[in-house]
Parts: C-alpha cells; structure tokens; sequence
C-alpha cells in the first residue's frame, strides 16, 4: 500500500510539473534579453495606434506599450510595433511573437478565461456605435432596418451588430472587412450604408474620409466595450509589471504628478506621491523592477490624462470629451487601486 500511494504521488507531481504555469519573471526576462517590448498594435486606428506621416507609431494604445518599456528598461523608445488585425491578434499574443497586446481589444469573459490570456485592465471605456453618410437622412439607428453595414471581422463588432438588430426585429446586410480602413474605405466607397465599431473609432476614421463633414456619428451606443492591455496567461510577473504601469498613469494624473513637473515632485512630501516615484512604501521589489519604476513612466510618458487629451482628446484631431475616461473624482470611472 505504500509502494501505491507513493506512485500515486509521483504521478500527481509529474501532472503538475505539466500544468505549471510559465517561469516566474520569463516574459521580463526575455524583455531585458531582447532589448526592448514587443508590443501588438492595430493595422491603422488614429488616436489608437497609427503610424503618423514619419512613419512613426503614435496613439493611446502606443503610449502604454511605451510606458511599459520606460517602466522595464528604462527607456520610453525601446518598443518594436507589430501591426496586426484582429484575426491575427491573439494568436500572435499566445504564440509569444508579443509581449503585450495593446491594440484597442475589448474585455470579455471568453477572451479572459478560454484563450490562456489575461486582460491587466482598461485604458479606454467605449462602446459600439454608428456612423452613416449625412445625406442618408437617418438619425437614429432605430432607423437601419434593412440597412447595408461594414463591419470588421473578428471582433465582438460582428456579435453586438447581430443582437442589436436582432432585438430591435430588423434586419440588415453585413459587408466584412479584415481591417479597419479596408472598411472605412468600402463604407466612403458606397459598400454600405452604416459603418459600426466603437464610437471612438468612428470619429477616428471619420478623419480618413475624403469629407469628414458627409458623415454623421448617430447618437446611440448599443454595447459595453472596455478596452485594455493583454498578456499571456502564466506568468504573473509581467501580468502584475502591466497592470500596475497602467495604475500608475492614472495614480499620476490624481495626484496631479506631470511629466513636467515630476522632478519637482520628487521633493514631494506626500506619502502617495512618494510612493508612486519610488521613494517610499514597496518601491520596485514587488515586480522585479528598479525603484523608480513608477518616475520613468510619468517622467518620459506622462500620466494617464497627459497622454489621453495628447491622442483622442482635445489635443488632438479626435477632440474626444473624457466622459467616462475622466477621473472617478471628476465624473469619470476611472479609478486606480493605491500604490502602498
């Protein structure tokens, strides 16, 4: 019986030895290693992620990839952009082609529990809306029945579109794309009637058209769409580095830390503050990381609404309203756990 018992235990070992998960430290292992963040963005979303007119990548998504890199290495620039649709997107994460998948992706249960990924958090609340041609007439999205709809593939786009109209009884006639300007282009084209996907995206491709003052955002917004980062599932190191650089961003902006003042601040005699450049509580140790960690970040990228009014507020072309993106104090929902 003991002989049993003890061959039971070394095959119950051997099962969990399989079913570790990954190394603790080995995606910021293999950061360090490489020399920089292997980030996956989308193919072209102004605001979002998109290449500007020196090829460069700019965008909300694209300063979070960058805060990290300032947060792991130290250095803001050390990120290689992977541009990449939304079939393509997760199995580029799962396959570790990336480190991180910041590419304007909703928050679901199936994404957070069935791919073997964990989303870190949201660092943008939208939902889905409607954009059609202005002289279509129409100005409420009660108005679609039968409509013609460019919508992209592989994303919950397709499944929000199909409830909708679903639940209003009318029907319509899906027009896919694999990306995002394809489908800009087939709605300006006249592919379609209605363009759909979430409402920040649509004033961004409204942008791109030849004339942005022919289309109109119709009012409805008929989904909830938390956008965020998104790691591989495994290696709770790095899930903690991404999740806590995004709760520094916003940390940052409540207590009124810039990336220009933020030398000054160092003098600071907040405990919060203190705590967040490292100067007090529990520094870099509980990610592996230097102490100033947290400075890096806001030193280089900015805080959480620096980089916000930068890439789809009013300092862009986007001019997006906070709204839900403004501070919890300031009638927004955003809202970050403390650094202590």
């Amino acid at each position: 019986m003991t002989k049993i018992k003890a061959l039971v235990a070394a095959v119950a070992a051997s099962a969990a030895l399989v079913t570790m998960p990954a190394a603790a430290n080995e995606t910021l292992d293999k950061v360090k290693k490489q020399g920089y963040v292997s980030c996956g963005v989308s193919t072209g979303l102004p605001g979002f992620s998109n290449p500007n007119a020196k090829g460069e990548w700019e965008g909300i998504d694209v300063e979070f990839c960058q805060a990290v890199a300032a947060a792991t290495l130290g250095d803001k620039s050390k990120v290689k952009f992977i541009p990449l649709t939304a079939k393509e997107r997760f199995t580029a994460l799962q396959s570790g082609e990336i480190d991180i998948l910041s590419r304007n992706t909703t928050w679901t249960l199936q994404r957070d529990t069935t791919l073997g990924l964990n989303f870190a958090g949201v660092n943008y609340y939208d939902g889905q809306g409607f954009m059609v041609k202005k002289d279509l007439g129409v100005s409420s999205a009660k108005e679609l029945d039968g409509a013609a709809v460019c919508v992209q593939s592989g994303t919950t786009t397709e499944l929000n579109l199909a409830d909708y109209f679903r639940v209003n009884g009318m029907s319509y006639e899906p027009v896919v794309f694999d990306t995002s300007a394809q489908t800009s282009k087939g709605f300006e084209a006249g592919r379609c009637d209605v363009l759909t996907t979430d409402q920040s995206g649509l004033y961004a491709l409204r942008l791109n058209l030849a004339d942005p003052s022919s289309a109109v955002v119709l009012p409805e917004i008929i989904s909830k769409e938390p956008l965020g980062p998104v790691v591989r599932q495994g290696d709770d190191n790095w899930f903690n580095i991404v999740r806590w650089s995004l709760i520094a961003m916003v940390n940052a902006e409540e207590f009124g830390v810039t990336s220009a003042n933020v030398d000054e601040m160092l003098k600071s005699n907040d405990p919060n503050i203190k705590r967040l450049l490292g100067l007090d509580g529990p520094k870099g140790k509980g990610l592996n990381l230097s102490d100033d960690w947290g400075y890096q970040i806001v030193k280089q990228v900015g805080n959480y609404g620096e980089s916000f009014q930068r890439t789809v507020g009013s300092d862009s072309p986007l001019n997006i309203s906070r709204g839900l993106n403004a501070l919890w104090n300031q009638g927004g929902i955003m809202y970050a756990p403390p650094i202590r």
